[in-house]
């Protein structure tokens, strides 16, 4: 098995990067490739590394380009670079922490999309007091019809299903109250939509329970999943600041500082975007994975076996087979 990343890109490339991929590496499962500047590579890579080579690419995206620039004018960059390795067939998936925005273009443009899906969406797992969920689409589609969610509901289902191990998985459409009825047009029709479909649909579902129970697969546009996404990360910081603060101003707690240590990082951990790594890229014709943009070598790393667990679950292939299904009956 063979992973593309793309070196340059993030905001602490390539420095971390190739610390993740040298990491990944050690553990010595598969081949890496680090697509971007050679020289920019070496001066962080020890030499030699088995396990990894270097394809070069001379063009870096920026992090606040345009996709639509990136596209027309830099033919060379790293971030397409990786990913032709993937519509030639010399990588089995694709890695990058850069500008997420041009990563999916050249995504779409050079690897297609899987026959059926109207639009690929972002798929990030979310910890839950029982393990672990899946909310999609976090941030691919802005603008969303309801044949859209429905195509988020199948793709979560199964990723749930192989990605994660549950059996079943059962699919909640994110609205403003539980009942039928209830939300907006989008999501309205959507619901009659993911309620004919062959999927274990529970119905709506409120924004509390994204982080507590009632489902295991949640359905948004990716206006929504975004806002989810960030204001989550922001809000555990914040509140872990406030714990952490309010240890260090009293004497009582202070004195029970190493006792707190360990349940304080496990909780840092299970929300921990680092932990996840990347999210994978459902819909398109190849394993792609999105990374954090502040991703570090530990980010890094995580991502990596993301793309591994898509690639060795052959999550693409379960996902054209449903999808097939779903036009031959439509």
């Amino acid at each position: 098995m063979r992973i593309a990343i793309d070196a340059m890109g993030g905001d602490f490339a390539p420095a971390e990067i190739v610390a993740g991929v040298a990491q990944a590496a050690a553990t010595g499962d598969g081949q890496l490739s680090l697509v971007g500047q050679p020289e920019a590579i070496a001066e962080h890579l020890e030499s030699p590394c088995e396990g990894i080579d270097i394809v070069p690419a001379q063009e870096v995206v920026l992090m606040d380009e345009s996709p639509r620039s990136a596209l027309r004018s830099k033919p060379d960059c790293s971030v397409a670079r990786a990913v032709e390795l993937v519509a030639e067939g010399n990588a089995q998936a694709v890695v990058s922490a850069g500008n997420s925005g041009a990563f999916m273009a050249f995504c779409v443009m050079r690897l297609g999309t899987i026959p059926g899906v109207h639009r690929p969406a972002i798929a990030i797992t979310m910890p839950t007091p029982s393990g672990h969920r899946v909310l999609l689409d976090a941030g691919a589609n802005v603008d969303c019809k309801a044949e859209h969610l429905r195509d988020f509901g199948l793709m979560g289902s199964i990723y749930a299903e192989h990605a994660l191990d549950i059996q079943t998985p059962r699919v909640g459409l994110l609205s403003i109250g539980s009942e039928p009825g209830k939300g907006n047009e989008l999501t309205k029709g959507a619901f009659e939509l993911l309620q004919n479909a062959n999927l274990n649909f529970v119905g709506n579902v409120e924004g509390d329970q994204v982080f507590t129970g009632g489902c295991d697969v949640v359905v948004c546009d990716g206006f929504v999943g975004n806002v989810i996404l960030k204001s989550s990360e922001g809000n555990f910081s914040t509140m872990l600041g406030h714990v952490q603060a309010s240890i260090s101003k009293n004497v009582w707690l202070r004195a029970l500082a190493p006792l707190l240590h360990r349940p304080l990082r496990r909780l840092k951990q299970q929300f921990d975007y680092a932990e996840y790594g990347g999210a994978l890229l459902l819909g398109v014709n190849g394993v792609c994975v999105v990374s954090h943009g502040r991703s570090d070598a530990r980010a890094m790393m995580s991502a990596i076996a993301v793309a591994n667990k898509a690639v060795e679950t052959e999550m693409i292939d379960h996902l054209s087979s449903a999808f097939a299904e779903l036009v031959s009956v439509s």
